[in-house]
């Protein structure tokens, strides 16, 4: 089956086709380093990851693109505020995203262009905009000129009569209030760059335009990011690259957002919840788990109850991995392919929620081989379910997740050796038939997280809910 992806610029499931046969190229909005990352900027990186596995799954050569956005109104007025350089702000919450990408188990980049190492591409592109009658040079800052192109709008299925510009504190000179500034004129303790139109700073629109042409080409497969970017942000790249004759973007791809109180999760509205501190209270691969598997197009309403939901269900693959992995007494390789039906949903627009329950659905047929003691059909589940998680992201066998707790396998070692003390103690109880305190001791493992399971070779425990 063909992989089909909703584009947004179409407003349909498309066919997918590549530009150039066997290889895909995308570019993903990334970081605004103002502020460290909450879960709702992880999500975006997390949905585009899933999307890169199941390209690279079906024989894709990826060439996959995430800028960095290291200049920016904010974060000038973040340094301004704390005292601070700029960069210094821009560098420290990079390295925060890169964390938050990371433990989630997110792929590295291709590459991982700075917005402030690429202005001589910016000035290019100004350069080309200006001759062909498209921008024009105001009180030393660079305005597009948005009636000059007519495909202008189009993304966001505006009407230009109707439209207005966000504000941009400072700006002068625009010939139409709807023009926006690809260059903004240097301001007094502000960071600027020399260009032929005089001293100043890119903008956001600018960055993103010239950072795709140069990695990317005149034309690649598809540009990513979360809703709200649709516009002014990606309807001003396209404007930009293709009034500078790029072909630009054939798919335009959106994720929802993650919201509280139906609201999109926003620094802005102090409602945001910080990756750092999340990954202190919860396993990283349920965090991966719970924002990874809703459509990318849903909205996700977070709430710690639906986290406890998704630590639960992936406690049982979990449970099924571990117990069948012991039973085959040695590590069983993910199987070659994945079932016919997971792979059926993922060529359907990224159809996770629906390959989810394919997973789940082999979860049970292999703990169901394991209660009838049938060893080769529990193994030849457990090899399916290893090959569908991994293209998610979420086999807990991957060498990436072996050190996720922070203490390795030397921690679940010593963690092992207390509670099977504690075991032995219930075991003890169960033998001389004091139920009472064998139950209690269930109890206060559960209850500090650990899921006690009796089996004929004596009681085992994994981490279960909290």
């Amino acid at each position: 089956m063909t992989i089909r992806l909703y584009d947004t610029s179409a407003r349909q499931i498309r066919d997918f086709t590549p530009l150039t046969p066997g290889q895909v190229s995308i570019y993903l909005c990334g970081a605004t380093v103002q502020a460290a990352p909450h879960i709702g900027h992880i999500r975006s990186g997390l949905n585009f990851d899933i999307m890169r596995r199941w390209f690279a799954y079906r024989g894709y050569d990826v060439t996959f693109i995430r800028n960095v956005t290291d200049i920016d109104d904010k974060i000038i007025a973040k340094g301004a505020d704390q005292g601070r350089s700029w960069w210094s702000i821009g560098y420290e919450n990079e390295r925060a995203f890169n964390a938050g990408y990371d433990a989630l188990g997110c792929l590295p980049p291709t590459y991982e262009p700075r917005a402030t190492g690429h202005v001589p591409e910016m000035i290019e592109m100004m350069r080309g905009l200006i001759e062909r009658g498209h921008a024009y040079e105001a009180d030393g800052s660079v305005y597009f000129d948005v009636r000059s192109f007519p495909g202008y709008l189009q993304l966001s299925n505006q009407d230009i009569d109707d439209l207005r510009q966000p504000t941009e504190d400072g700006i002068t000179g625009k010939r139409d209030p709807r023009d926006f500034a690809m260059w903004k004129a240097t301001k007094a303790g502000e960071p600027d760059w020399e260009t032929p139109w005089g001293r100043g700073r890119p903008g956001w629109h600018l960055e993103c335009s010239a950072m795709a042409h140069k990695y990317l080409g005149s034309a690649f497969d598809v540009h990513g990011g979360g809703l709200d970017l649709i516009f002014p942000h990606h309807e001003n790249e396209i404007a930009q690259a293709k009034a500078f004759g790029d072909d630009f973007a054939s798919y335009w791809v959106h994720n929802a957002w993650v919201t509280m109180a139906g609201e999109k999760m926003s620094k802005s509205l102090g409602n945001s919840v910080l990756v750092s501190e999340m990954v202190k209270n919860w396993r990283p691969i349920v965090l991966r788990y719970y924002l990874g598997t809703p459509h990318y197009r849903s909205m996700i309403e977070y709430s710690e109850e639906s986290l406890r939901e998704a630590e639960s269900a992936f406690a049982r693959i979990e449970g099924f991995i571990q117990r069948a992995t012991e039973k085959a007494g040695k590590d069983v390789a993910p199987a070659a392919e994945v079932p016919p039906a997971f792979a059926e949903a993922m060529d359907d627009d990224l159809g996770v929620p629906h390959a989810l329950a394919i997973i789940h659905t082999t979860v049970r047929q292999g703990n169901s081989a394991l209660a009838a003691d049938d060893k080769d059909e529990a193994i030849a589940r457990l090899a399916e379910v290893r090959a569908m998680l991994g293209v998610l992201g979420l086999d807990p066998l991957d060498p990436h997740w072996a050190e996720e707790t922070g203490g390795g396998e030397e921690l679940h070692g010593a963690v092992d050796t207390l509670v099977r003390l504690v075991l032995q103690q219930r075991e003890s109880a169960r033998e001389r038939k004091d139920w009472a305190t064998a139950d209690a001791i269930r109890d206060q493992l559960n209850q500090s997280g650990l899921a006690i399971e009796d089996s004929p070779d004596g009681p085992r425990w994994t981490l279960g809910n909290r």
